[in-house]
């Protein structure tokens, strides 16, 4: 990820950590404009409402992540809530979008 700011390691002053916080919250924000993308396929490829919601999918997708997680040292359980919001969002998008094209 390139950033105005230094790496978290090289930041020295509060407005670095500011400044790199902030590009990531942009870069996160492009990330979920192109997962948001993918949940508008789903629902347009998707023949039956009832394949919206695969909780065998959701699972593996948070347990992939939570793993991740933990390799990485950050907070596994943290980072699973998340993942799980930004499924259950996802799910919810995706499910109105399915319902907009048949309607």
């Amino acid at each position: 990820m390139k950033t105005s700011a230094e790496r978290p390691e090289e930041c020295t002053t509060m407005e670095e950590v500011r400044r790199g916080v902030d590009a990531t919250d942009q870069a996160l924000m492009d990330l979920l404009a192109t997962r948001f993308g993918y949940m508008r396929a789903a629902a347009r490829i998707k023949p039956d409402r009832g394949h919206v919601r695969d909780e065998a999918r959701k699972r593996a997708v948070i347990e992939a992540v939570s793993r991740r997680a933990e390799q990485d040292g950050l907070p596994k359980a943290a980072i699973a809530e998340l993942w799980d919001g930004l499924v259950e969002a996802s799910i919810a998008y995706e499910f109105e979008h399915w319902d907009e094209l048949r309607s």
